[in-house]
């Protein structure tokens, strides 16, 4: 008689927490793949979790389950050699569960995720008024998109740092400078360490009804020589697969392309609507490459250039077909060197700066029709001049020599303090 191999047991080695707005994600390290299923009960609310073959090694009460809708979290062996774990809720959910392959930073993984649809559908159904500044003329609205989150980290530096919280501390540096910026509003899409789907991320900028999205990211490569910031925008390539993307879902008729009170797809015929769509793309991309050329110069004076012109790609984050967007990769995260720069908050905020001079050179020369930066254009109150400092400068100084103040030029420029810095460029209002 042969006796057959019995395959050993997979373990859950750890386990990881992630609460975000709209949805809660839970994670599993296993030590392999493994057979699993899903089932909700009612009164009370529980998430009923069966694994196959598994055994718990990880402690599931050392997890902080504040700010998730997990009661606790209870586990038994069952049928002998599988497990099943239950998480006791304080209200209903929609389950979601898959497993991801191994990466840089973790093994096998099973994610569950918790999505409170009431919350989801409160933020989706939710559009923000644009906020109207004391002219009562609009800001210019910018979503600024930290990239990668939670269980995904994005690249990793040779010390171990992560992509996702260096992009998010820049992110929100450079939320705070454009919010600073007499006629901007920012927007964030995540605030903290949790992950966002792409498509969601674009769906969060439509409902704020972005004039321009930016997402925040950091390079990397296999060899550590590569350095330098790069600014993308969307290939033609990219546009025509999302143009027939947006054709083929039935879901999308109803959207609005071109912002706030434009056209509507729904009950257009597919050439016409795919006709609008084009041409929204095309108007899109254009206008995406016009700032991009702008924030890369401006990038160019404080950091050194990966390319000296906008790359385009088929990033499905920048597929808004009617919002234009960038993609900024601040440097190269595998760069020993670049790596220790990305880290200090002087360097990001030197890098955010940039940027949103480079947001705000092109929308002074074409501001969104409505705003207040289109107001002053139209009425001859825009900036006059800009002034690079020099080696001794101090804000108190220009201003002198500008007969203006140092509190207007700390408003005009976004500026927290009066500290300035070599090479860096201000502008002079309009006395």
């Amino acid at each position: 008689m042969v006796s057959l191999p019995v395959k050993a047991g997979v373990d859950i080695e750890s386990v990881r927490i992630w609460p975000a707005p709209d949805h809660t994600r839970l994670v599993l390290d296993m030590g392999d793949a493994i057979e699993h299923n899903i089932f909700s009960l009612s009164g009370p609310s529980r998430l009923v979790i069966d694994l196959q073959n598994t055994r718990l090694k990880a402690n599931f009460e050392s997890l902080d389950l504040s700010g998730s809708p997990i009661r606790r979290i209870r586990s038994a062996p069952r049928n002998g050699n599988d497990l099943r774990v239950v998480l006791d809720l304080k209200k209903d959910i929609k389950p979601r569960s898959f497993q991801l392959a191994p990466n840089q930073k973790y093994g096998h993984r099973l994610v569950v995720d918790l999505i409170e649809e009431g919350a989801r559908e409160a933020r989706e159904e939710s559009r923000p008024t644009v906020t109207d500044n004391a002219n009562g003329k609009r800001d210019i609205v910018v979503v600024v998109d930290a990239g990668h989150g939670g269980e995904d980290p994005g690249a990793i530096g040779p010390r171990g740092t992560l992509e996702k919280d260096v992009v998010l501390k820049m992110a929100r540096t450079l939320a705070d400078m454009i919010e600073q910026k007499p006629g901007y509003t920012a927007k964030l899409t995540r605030t903290g360490d949790y992950y966002i789907d792409l498509r969601s991320r674009t769906i969060l900028a439509r409902k704020h009804n972005a004039d321009l999205f930016v997402s925040v990211h950091a390079d990397a490569f296999r060899t550590p020589e590569p350095r330098g910031a790069s600014v993308f925008a969307l290939s033609q390539r990219g546009a025509t697969s999302e143009t027939a993307r947006w054709l083929a879902q039935s879901e999308n008729r109803s959207d609005l392309i071109g912002g706030a009170g434009g056209v509507s797809l729904e009950g257009r015929d597919d050439t016409l609507a795919g006709v609008l769509l084009d041409l929204s793309m095309t108007a899109s991309i254009n206008s995406s490459l016009g700032v991009g050329s702008e924030v890369l110069d401006q990038l160019g004076g404080v950091a050194k250039l990966h390319k000296r012109s906008v790359e385009q790609a088929s990033f499905a984050v920048l597929k808004s077909p009617d919002i234009p967007s960038i993609l900024v990769e601040a440097g190269f995260i595998s760069n020993p060197r670049e790596e220790k720069y990305l880290t200090t908050s002087g360097y990001q905020r030197k890098l955010a700066d940039a940027v949103v001079r480079g947001i705000d050179d092109y929308f002074q020369k074409t501001p969104p029709p409505g705003t207040l930066l289109a107001w002053q254009k139209r009425n001859g109150k825009s900036e006059v001049s800009q002034y690079r400092i020099q080696r001794g400068d101090t804000l108190s100084g220009v201003a002198r020599r500008t007969q203006t103040s140092v509190s207007e030029l700390m408003q005009y420029n976004g500026l927290n303090d009066d500290r300035v810095m070599v090479g860096q460029t201000i502008r002079i209002p309009a006395s």
